[in-house]
Parts: C-alpha cells; structure tokens; sequence
C-alpha cells in the first residue's frame, strides 16, 4: 500500500501538489477509463480541491465514486521531474470565499462554451511520488 498523507512521504506529496495548480483527473465513465485537466487547491488540512467544467458532466460520474488525481511539473523546465498520484472518493461541494480565492481566476471557456466550475472535494489515500533525476531539458527556439 502507498503512503497517506499524514506519513513523511505523502507529506511531501502534498508539499509538492501545493507548487502546482493543475493536474489531470481520471474517472471510469461507462466501464471505460476517462482523464481531464482539472485545477487544484490543497486545503489546510490537506483536503484536495479540485474544479472543472461543469458543461461536460464529469463530475456527476465522480461524486461519490473512487477517482485518482495526477499533477507534475514535467515540461516546466526543470532536470528534477516528479509527479504525484492518488486515489480517493469525489464528493460535490461548494467552496467557501476563502477556497474560491485559492482558486484564483477561472478560464473564460472550455471548448469555446463558457466555463461553468464544478468542485469536488477528494481526501488523498494510496499517494504516491515518482522522480526523474537529470532529465534533459528542452530548448526552445533555433541555434545560431
């Protein structure tokens, strides 16, 4: 089993999920698998937060069944890559004015229809970090 929150390692995950504001939200729909981009906040008691597009109803298949969570800082320009996984029930909330302004500001559109946030409160068990070491970090742009 992989480590909770509250052990050293699943600390640093949430540490880690705190220096990131997006990640991908996974979830069976119809017995097949589903992913999304969703926008986090970790709570002070290291409740995550997450907020999607309501428009396209993927978080009526996550309320109260067992989603997994991803975030990562790949492609930020970093040697040191991780990434964070886990696994926990999805609950529908509304957040409170302070949730609301961790969230910062909302995208305009999804899809070109205008952004309508759904939120889902998940608590992380069966976390898990991973990291590459001395990974080769891309330039952009044309040498001379």
């Amino acid at each position: 089993m992989s480590p909770e929150p509250s052990t050293a390692s699943g600390h640093r995950a949430i540490d880690l999920l705190r220096s990131t504001a997006y990640g991908r939200l996974s979830v069976s729909m119809r017995a097949l698998p589903f992913v999304t981009p969703a926008r986090h906040i970790v709570a002070d008691d290291d409740r995550v937060l997450l907020r999607l597009h309501r428009g396209y109803g993927y978080h009526r298949a996550c309320d109260g069944n067992v989603i997994a969570y991803g975030a990562d800082n790949a492609g930020q320009g970093s040697e040191d890559v991780w990434s964070v996984q886990f696994a926990g029930t999805a609950r529908a909330v509304e957040p409170g004015p302070r949730e609301l302004a961790l969230f910062g500001r909302m995208p305009h559109s999804a899809d070109s229809a205008p952004f309508d946030p759904a939120y889902l409160h998940v608590e992380p068990r069966f976390i898990t970090v991973h990291t590459l070491a001395g990974v080769p970090v891309r330039r952009t742009g044309h040498s001379a």
